[in-house]
């Protein structure tokens, strides 16, 4: 049993460069995350921020390959990525005002609102409002 808590300390998004421009575009005007410092690796990309911590890293990819740096197979086994924020309201008008589709669900036993969508590269998100009712 490991010590401590243990917590998610960003993801990881790769893909070629138009998608990557509009995945980027994307968690800056629908999650509000800001982009930062990033350092010099071999490859191109972006670092996106929120309260100071790069939580979302992207990075360049357009070999079109189906394994991963290190020789894994690709897998779509993730099943989603949850960001806690505030504003529910404020991001499911922003995600209607794109055009974006989403469904939210309330848990009354935890009072969280969950709102799912997928960003540009077919990811799906889901953005949890503690006491926050739609």
């Amino acid at each position: 049993m490991m010590a401590g808590a243990m917590y998610i300390d960003h993801i990881n998004i790769r893909a070629p460069a138009d998608l990557l421009s509009e995945v980027r575009r994307f968690y800056i005007d629908m999650l509000g995350l800001e982009e930062g410092f990033r350092p010099g690796f071999g490859n191109t990309g972006h670092w996106l921020y929120s309260d100071g911590r790069a939580i979302v890293h992207l990075s360049r990819d357009d070999s079109g390959e189906t394994v991963t740096e290190d020789g894994a197979p690709v897998s779509s086994h993730l099943d989603h990525v949850s960001f806690r924020l505030t504003g529910a309201r404020a991001l499911v008008d922003r995600l209607g005002s794109a055009g974006i589709p989403h469904r939210s669900h309330y848990l009354a036993d935890v009072d969280i609102t969950q709102v799912f969508f997928r960003d540009p590269a077919g990811i799906l998100l889901e953005a949890s409002f503690v006491n926050e009712q739609l």
